[in-house]
């Protein structure tokens, strides 16, 4: 019989090592990720300035691959400061080159080590790190796509730069992935990358998350009568100057209205500036970067939750709020119409409506102590689907079924997940 396949240094692959743990009685070969090597490629990690929900994602999965046993190896990009290695949550943080360094130097470090893994989690964030042309035919690979990226390449550059980026994503990117499962986080990203990439391989979606953070007590006083927030990374596409402006249109219906701002990013200064020129900064705060405990806090004493961005994979903060009971207005968006349940936990601003009229009409249902409450209790029912352990429990499911694709053995049972993985299913 053929001996299977070694990785580098003569160490037994993932299938070898199962096999070792079920034979030993120390653990069932086709439900333990013991002595899987994992490598997770991302743009960012989520301690770097501007980053977000597909960095917590991509870390949270990481922690949890850990805890099922997994060893972990996260590569990403470096900020100025930041150290090339260290070792974080059981992960192994490899940080390289700068935002557009990292594509390049990544795959090269993956190239080095292409035996040292069995699986790679390859995330896209509007360019791939290029793994399945890097590794060998028994590691698998899956990629990780929030949303399509066209809108935002052209929002952040020139036109003919757009256009590669573009390609890229697209007709480059489709065929390199063709056989490699894909992972997206809500419907409406499944079906635009069905749709706008003409995506051939199988989408699996499968939810983000959410923290459970007790927040620390705010006097109400504090944060006046009428409190609107907005909790992301201040950068343009989510067009957070329309969330501050709130403060100006909306003052004469609803007086005592403030508008607090937690975040961080390339907008803040734009944003500082607005707000002094328009005279707000009675009725604007701008927190910048707040630790998890004090965020909770800002966002949890508000009545409601806005944000104005223009495409998102998910929405994170949207669940976010919505532990605390807090609902979300949001534009009718591919991703925000997934994580907001219109007139149930929150409202969508449709085309051809206004974000300040949706925000007032919000503001006077809200205005009512029952129907606050009952939104309220529908928002953290709602939350209460989103948890991390789920979502690292259907990744593993994923990883699993393509371990045992990529290594089967004679009379093993295969592990074969659903294609849709979400809280109305698990």
């Amino acid at each position: 019989m053929a001996q299977p396949d070694t990785h580098v240094h003569g160490t037994p692959s993932a299938h070898e090592r199962r096999i070792q743990l079920h034979e030993n009685g120390t653990g069932d070969s086709d439900l333990s990720l013991r002595g899987v090597r994992v490598a997770v490629l991302n743009f960012r990690e989520p301690l770097q300035a501007v980053a977000g929900g597909a960095e917590e994602y991509a870390w949270q999965v990481s922690r949890f691959l850990v805890r099922e046993g997994a060893e972990v190896h996260f590569a990403t990009s470096r900020e100025p400061g930041q150290p090339a290695a260290e070792r974080r949550d059981g992960i192994e943080l490899r940080r390289m080159g700068n935002r557009y360094l990292v594509y390049l130097l990544v795959p090269l470090w993956l190239l080095f080590r292409r035996r040292s893994f069995d699986v790679v989690i390859d995330s896209m964030n509007g360019i791939p790190f290029f793994a399945p042309l890097v590794v060998g035919r028994r590691t698998a690979v899956l990629s990780l796509i929030h949303h399509v990226h066209a809108r935002q390449f052209y929002a952040f550059f020139p036109r003919w730069l757009a256009a590669i980026g573009c390609f890229i994503e697209g007709p480059v990117a489709r065929r390199v992935y063709r056989r490699c499962p894909t992972v997206t986080v809500s419907d409406s990203s499944k079906l635009e990358i069905r749709e706008r990439l003409d995506w051939a391989a199988p989408i699996n979606v499968i939810p983000n998350g959410a923290s459970r953070v007790r927040r620390e007590p705010v006097p109400a006083a504090e944060h006046g009568n009428v409190s609107l927030v907005f909790v992301g990374r201040l950068v343009g596409h989510k067009r957070v100057s329309r969330v501050v402006e709130l403060a100006e249109l909306l003052a004469d219906r609803w007086p005592g209205i403030q508008v607090h701002v937690v975040g961080r990013g390339p907008e803040f200064e734009p944003l500082a500036e607005m707000v002094r020129e328009r005279a707000l900064g009675d009725r604007v705060v701008l927190h910048g970067f707040l630790d998890d405990r004090r965020k909770a806090a800002v966002l949890g004493s508000a009545i409601l939750h806005v944000t104005a961005s223009e495409f998102e994979g998910w929405g994170l903060t949207v669940i976010e709020a919505a532990i605390l009971g807090v609902p979300t207005v949001a534009y009718d968006v591919p991703g925000l119409r997934d994580s907001v349940r219109d007139s149930v936990t929150g409202w969508l601003v449709r085309d051809g409506e206004l974000l300040a009229d949706v925000v007032d009409r919000a503001l006077k249902q809200l205005s009512d102590p029952t129907a606050r409450a009952e939104i309220g209790a529908g928002c953290r029912a709602w939350a209460g689907s989103f948890t991390w352990e789920r979502t690292g429990a259907a990744m593993t499911a994923l990883l699993l079924g393509q371990l045992a694709e990529h290594e089967p053995r004679a009379g093993a049972r295969r592990l074969v997940p659903e294609p849709r993985v979400s809280p109305e299913t698990i």
